[in-house]
């Protein structure tokens, strides 16, 4: 049996504590906000400053409107619920790896969902597509149904 380090008093968990350890960590962190819309008019407005006619960056008040914009901001909001939790490197990767990215993707002048926003609310158009011939996609709907093999990089 080893010694704690000094200063450091030894504690024995007992099966109950480390069932409600298991239990809390199993639990699914309730969120704060109830939907994307109250995290934007609660939060992000706040910590996005509004774009300057001299920065070119566009945002729509109407950004419910935009496919693309519920999509991001959704990804947006999520990723602020589950990384508030860490006090350590959270915010920062939030920042970093999710609001800034998908906030210059939104906000761009040129190719964002709000491009034609300059002046108010401006609908998308969907991108031109032709139909592919009949046959040429098979569903792959019940393929992923399907086990995965013991070892996914057997060549049999």
């Amino acid at each position: 049996m080893t010694t704690p380090p000094r200063g450091v008093e030894e504690r024995d968990e007992s099966a109950e504590d480390i069932r409600q350890d298991e239990e809390r960590v199993g639990r699914p962190a309730e969120l704060f906000y109830p939907h994307v819309a109250e995290f934007v008019t609660d939060r992000l407005i706040y910590l996005i400053p509004r774009p300057t006619p001299e920065s070119r960056l566009v945002w729509c008040p109407s950004w419910f409107r935009h496919a693309q914009a519920l999509s991001r901001l959704d990804s947006v909001w999520r990723a602020w619920e589950s990384l508030r939790f860490d006090p350590a490197l959270g915010m920062a990767n939030w920042w970093t790896h999710y609001a800034d990215p998908h906030l210059r993707a939104l906000m761009d002048p040129v190719t964002g969902p709000f491009a034609r926003c300059v002046d108010g609310h401006r609908s998308d158009e969907p991108l031109p597509v032709d139909l592919p011939p009949e046959g040429l996609f098979t569903d792959q709907r019940n393929t992923w149904n399907l086990p995965f093999p013991d070892d996914p990089l057997a060549l049999d």
